[in-house]
């Protein structure tokens, strides 16, 4: 995660899309309880990214600006076909907070983990994002990944959860943290299908999420 509405709202609108402010009290536009995406799912100011590697083979290279830190939390299932999945699952959610946090709505890892609908709707609202002049700051974190089905090697639908209590979105040019109260509604769960490309990637295609869901609520 719905068009941003100003400053005012900067930091409550976001809050179902990957890219939210944790702790709105308050919801609105497509940014309510449940939603979904139909039919699926740097200039100067910009901060100074950080190289974050994968160490699984020829998986991807993240870019996070100095002050963001994204943490997945995946453990292997014992069955190769749907640990390969939750890999580039895991990896689509970093594309995601990469993508908004440089402003990047055709970086490279967004294009390699994301396709059809679930594309068009997060290249759109990194563009809206960067318009408004925000980036993010703070810690994601991701976990509870599970493959609920798999089907003929090259589609599944899958589920995990994302904590934003630690993240924010941030004005470039001020550099003001827009901070919120973390709740409930910080913990995200997210439900998606996923299709294998000719390359071999699984990439989202459709995405839906559900803020508050108790399967994600930490203490």
């Amino acid at each position: 995660m719905q068009i941003m509405r100003r400053r005012a709202a900067a930091a409550c609108l976001l809050a179902v899309v990957t890219v939210s402010v944790t702790g709105c009290s308050s919801d609105s536009g497509e940014g309510s309880d449940g939603d979904k995406i139909a039919g699926v799912g740097s200039g100067d100011g910009s901060p100074t990214p950080s190289t974050s590697a994968s160490a699984e083979g020829n998986g991807p290279t993240f870019d996070f600006p100095s002050g963001l830190s994204v943490t997945v939390d995946r453990d292997s299932t014992g069955d190769a076909a749907k640990d390969a999945v939750l890999r580039d699952v895991a990896y689509s959610a970093q594309a995601n907070i990469e993508a908004f946090a440089l402003g990047n709505d055709q970086s490279a890892n967004i294009n390699r983990y994301f396709a059809g609908p679930a594309f068009t709707y997060w290249t759109k609202q990194v563009a809206e994002f960067k318009k408004d002049g925000l980036t993010l700051t703070g810690e994601y974190r991701y976990y509870k990944f599970e493959v609920t089905d798999i089907a003929n090697s090259k589609t599944a639908a899958v589920r995990y959860c994302e904590d934003q209590s630690k993240a924010y979105s941030m004005e470039i040019k001020s550099k003001k943290v827009l901070r919120t109260k973390p709740s409930d509604k910080s913990f995200v769960l997210y439900t998606l299908q996923a299709q294998k490309d000719s390359a071999g990637d699984w990439q989202v295609t459709q995405q839906n999420w559900n803020k508050g869901d108790a399967s994600c609520v930490q203490g």
